[in-house]
Formats: C-alpha cells, sequence, structure tokens
C-alpha cells in the first residue's frame, strides 16, 4: 500500500499496455553504482527482485517503481581527507599548496575514496491509470516525484502530465472546513492540521490528537492563520493528510478496508499485490473525484480505453540512467480490474 500520494493529471491518453511498458522501460533498468560513480537509478521490479517484469498490471492500471542508489560520501568528509593531505605537503616539502593543486588533490581523493563507500537505495512506486487519467506517486516531497516523472519521460520519451490546480485557494477552503467542522460529502474531519501565517510561513501551529473545533484552533484561524493541511478521514474507509497542494499523506486504511485483502494464499505476493493495487486505486479514484469537485480542479483529460493487445515483443539488453560523479557535484468509479 503505498503511505503518500502525489498526484497528477495525464494531458494525453496513455496508450502503451503491459508489454509495451516493460519493453520502454526496460531501456533504463536499474544497476548498482559503479566505483567512482555517486548515483545510479532505474526502474526495478513492483514485485521485488526476484521478479522480472518492470510493470505489475491489474485491468487498466499499471505499477512501476523506480530505485535509486547514492554512495554515502559526505563532503565534510572529503574535506577534511583534503585538509590533512594539504598539510601534509605542506610540511614535507616546505611551501604552499596553490588553489589548482587542492583542486587536483579532491578529484584524485574522491576518486580513491568513492569504491570504499557505502551505498544506499531506496525505492519510489508509482501507478498510471490509463483508464481515468490519473498518475501516482508515493512520495512524500516533490523532489522524489519529479524523479519518477523525469525517468519515465527519459524512458517513452514523452510523458505530459499537470499537478492539479484547484481554482479556489487551498488553504483557505481547509479553513472553512475547520470553521464550519463540516467538510466535503464523504470527508470527515478528524484531530490532525498544521495552520500557518498567511504572511510568515515560520509562524506554524501543527497539531495532533487535538479537538479541532476547540477554542484555540479557532482563535489561531481568527488571528490570520490558515489550514495548510488537515487529517481526515473518507466515508470511513481510510485516513490522510490533506495538504493544500491536494497531496495526500499519511495514507491508513481501515481494518476493515484491509481485511478484504484476503486472497487465500498467503504466499501468493503477485495476488496479494493484486488485490492491494486494485483497492488503492478504485478507493483513491473516488476521493480524488471528490476532491476535484470540491475544489474545482481544472484540466479533465480525454483518456479513452489503452489498445487491447498484448502482442508487443519483450526488450532487448536494457541500459540504465546513471549519474556521474561530476554530474551530482554541480530527488470515475469504474473498477481497475474491468
Amino acid at each position: 500500500m503505498f503511505k503518500n500520494a502525489k498526484v497528477y493529471r495525464l494531458q494525453v491518453p496513455f496508450e502503451l499496455d503491459q508489454m509495451g511498458l516493460h519493453a520502454q522501460l526496460g531501456e533504463r533498468r536499474f544497476r548498482p553504482c559503479g566505483p567512482v560513480e555517486t548515483a545510479t537509478m532505474g526502474w526495478t521490479a513492483p514485485l521485488g527482485p526476484k521478479a522480472e517484469m518492470l510493470v505489475h498490471t491489474v485491468g487498466k492500471v499499471h505499477l512501476v517503481a523506480m530505485r535509486r542508489q547514492e554512495r554515502l560520501l559526505p563532503g565534510s568528509v572529503v574535506t577534511e581527507a583534503v585538509a590533512e593531505r594539504i598539510a601534509e605537503i605542506e610540511q614535507a616539502e616546505m611551501r604552499e599548496v596553490a588553489r589548482r593543486e587542492r583542486t587536483q588533490l579532491r578529484e584524485e581523493l574522491l576518486a580513491e575514496m568513492l569504491p570504499k563507500a557505502f551505498t544506499r537505495s531506496r525505492v519510489v512506486r508509482a501507478y498510471i491509470d490509463a483508464a481515468e487519467g490519473w498518475v501516482v506517486i508515493d512520495a512524500g516531497s516533490d523532489k522524489a516525484a519529479e524523479e519518477l516523472l523525469a525517468l519515465l519521460r527519459e524512458s517513452l520519451g514523452s510523458f505530459p502530465v499537470k499537478p492539479l490546480e484547484p481554482q479556489v485557494i487551498a488553504a483557505e477552503r481547509l479553513s472553512n472546513w475547520i470553521r464550519s467542522g463540516k467538510a466535503a460529502d464523504g470527508i470527515e474531519l478528524e484531530d490532525s492540521c498544521v495552520l500557518q501565517d498567511a504572511e510568515d510561513a515560520r509562524s506554524t501551529v501543527r497539531c495532533r490528537g487535538q479537538d479541532l473545533s476547540a477554542p484555540e484552533i479557532r482563535n489561531h484561524l481568527e488571528t490570520g492563520k490558515r489550514a495548510v493541511s488537515v487529517g481526515i478521514n473518507w466515508k470511513e474507509r481510510f485516513s490522510l493528510l490533506l495538504g493544500e497542494d491536494l497531496s495526500l499523506k499519511r495514507l491508513r486504511f481501515a481494518d476493515e478496508v484491509t481485511n478484504e485483502l484476503d486472497t487465500g494464499d498467503a504466499d501468493d505476493e503477485g495476488a496479494l499485490l493484486d488485490a492491494e493495487l486494485a483497492l488503492l486505486s478504485l478507493e483513491l479514484r473516488a476521493v480524488l473525484a471528490c476532491l476535484c469537485e470540491e475544489f474545482e480542479v481544472l484540466s479533465e483529460p480525454s483518456v479513452p480505453a489503452p489498445p487491447s493487445a498484448l502482442d508487443i515483443q519483450a526488450p532487448s539488453q536494457p541500459k540504465t540512467t546513471r549519474v556521474s560523479a561530476a554530474e551530482d557535484a554541480t530527488s470515475t468509479d469504474t473498477p481497475p480490474w474491468a
């Protein structure tokens, strides 16, 4: 299950099926960092490292996963090593090390230290809902979401999407929800919010486990603060933190809903992922339709159903997007199974 959701609208119909998308992503399949690379990123199998398919599909919903690996070599460590080497040279040769030589020493030490550095990986998942025109990324930051979108554009040649664009001031609408104690149909307010001064972002109040109808919350709203995020519950199916940019964070499904994921075979990871993806995409279709209406979101796409042919050839030997050390130096309600 996703923990967050950065949501975008497809601007053109998405016409690739599972095998077609797999073939395209295969040109950017993930591989680990080389000895002198600071980072690499590419596509990995959503089902885990033992799986081959880079796309997991349920109906018209395609799940993909981007993996980024980076070497952990803090700049302060390199700076300290350079300073020690410079001190050794100046003491041994009784001369001052020039700026150009310092730069060369830094490059030599970086090449020497990188292969010994530990690596760290993270995986960011996303799904493309070809039937309804949604792209949903499990990322808590814009940087991680944009990295995945950039890799999709590189892999597919073009991938035009836009974030949700409300025609009302979302923070004022969220604030009105708190003042009135009533949100949109199907949405109930929970016990968390973030209030921020409209003119000074440093003036922020974070509330959790708090009755939002309490006088102190109203006082903050009356003195100029606005709600930039609010905890909500969707039809007792799942809860989340809704931001003023219409991002969804801290997604948490109710126990009754997760019990619906019983596939009858606890060892079948594919069947479990099918159930999770179907449930997640269906529930998010419903809540996103509600939010688009409530916040008057622009740009309804025209997205027909993708082709049904599944006879596209498998990919040839893949490549991986990589980041060199130099570059790094200068983050409807139609069921999806229909």
